[in-house]
């Protein structure tokens, strides 16, 4: 039996890497990151360093170039994702190829194209989206330090995911408020996991392959 994809989404200061953590204790997971949501000690990839650059504006690309990075490193971690699954391991992921789309869609690229790159990516058993106004987001701490940190860019943002959460399957993409206390959204975001069927099939399903 394989183990589940758990991926945590949501704007920047939501709190994902904090439940990250705590399910990825709560369910003895392996616990993955992709570069533009980790520490810059850990963006160790060729990929992970020019998007490290990116972010903290120390170069620039065409927004079409960064995003098709961010796929790229989503697609050298694959195998790794499903050789860990396929083993029964769980893994809780932060940040996945939603967080891609979102980003660059809030850029005015193409909703449609933004997809392409991802699609045949192995598909989250579930997505949880920490929901949290744009706002709230801006008052916690370390807001600001990195290019998207902004009220305007997160604003629209959160509307792409909106149109993202749409396109999901029903029951794959489940939302909690990022706005209560750590420890209850952590309880929520187990809730969510432990009330998963176990996966019916040693295979995942390809991201995106359906639409």
């Amino acid at each position: 039996m394989r183990g589940l994809f758990v991926v945590v989404e949501g704007l920047d200061r939501a709190g994902k890497s904090t439940q990250v953590s705590r399910l990825a204790s709560a369910l003895d997971a392996k616990a993955i990151k992709f570069p533009g949501n980790i520490p810059r000690e850990d963006r160790t990839t060729a990929i992970g360093k020019m998007i490290d650059s990116y972010l903290v504006q120390q170069s620039e690309l065409d927004d079409r170039a960064i995003h098709l990075l961010f796929s790229a490193n989503r697609w050298e971690a694959r195998q790794g994702i499903v050789t860990c699954l396929e083993s029964g391991k769980n893994i809780v992921c932060d940040r996945y190829a939603f967080s891609g789309i979102a980003y660059s869609c809030a850029k005015g690229l193409s909703y449609q194209w933004c997809k392409a790159p991802d699609v045949g990516l192995p598909e989250p058993d579930v997505t949880i989206f920490l929901d949290l106004s744009v706002e709230e987001a801006s008052r916690r701490g370390g807001y600001g330090e990195e290019r998207y940190e902004s009220v305007s860019m997160q604003s629209k943002v959160r509307e792409a995911f909106a149109q993202i959460r749409k396109d999901m399957p029903q029951g794959k993409w489940v939302v909690v408020d990022a706005g209560k206390s750590v420890d209850e959204v952590a309880a929520e975001c187990e809730s969510v996991v432990r009330s998963l069927a176990k996966p019916s099939s040693a295979s995942l399903a390809p991201l995106f392959a359906q639409q």
